[in-house]
């Protein structure tokens, strides 16, 4: 059975909505009396669960990181750059690339072209 949801502890519910809209093409559904926003991978993938995290969870110390496959790293980064998303430097492993960033609330994220290898 596919992984259909990952749900994200965020800060700023706003914030986090707008980045994966902009950056990553998610669709936000919002039901009304839901306290959690549902963004729609719109090519199929895992849908994100949108949550305000409680007082005393910590911000960006969680042991998963959120990987997007992207076909030309480079080109992508570079895109988001324009668009004010900074990912760090390109790294080189066994025949792929990937940069690692961060969303508004800490969570690792990465660009990865592990899954057009060849």
């Amino acid at each position: 059975m596919p992984l259909g949801r990952i749900t994200l502890y965020v800060r700023d519910v706003e914030a986090t909505i707008g980045f994966y809209e902009r950056h990553f093409g998610f669709k936000p559904l919002r039901q009304e009396g839901d306290r959690i926003v549902e963004l729609l991978a719109q090519d199929g993938g895992a849908n994100l669960m949108i949550h305000l995290a409680g007082k005393a969870q910590k911000m960006g110390q969680v042991l998963v990181k959120l990987g997007f496959d992207v076909e030309d790293v480079e080109a992508f980064r570079a895109k988001c750059a324009a668009e004010g998303l900074e990912f760090g430097p390109l790294h080189q492993a066994d025949g792929y690339v990937f940069a690692n960033a961060k969303d508004p609330s800490g969570n690792p994220i990465a660009i990865s072209s592990r899954a057009f290898r060849r």
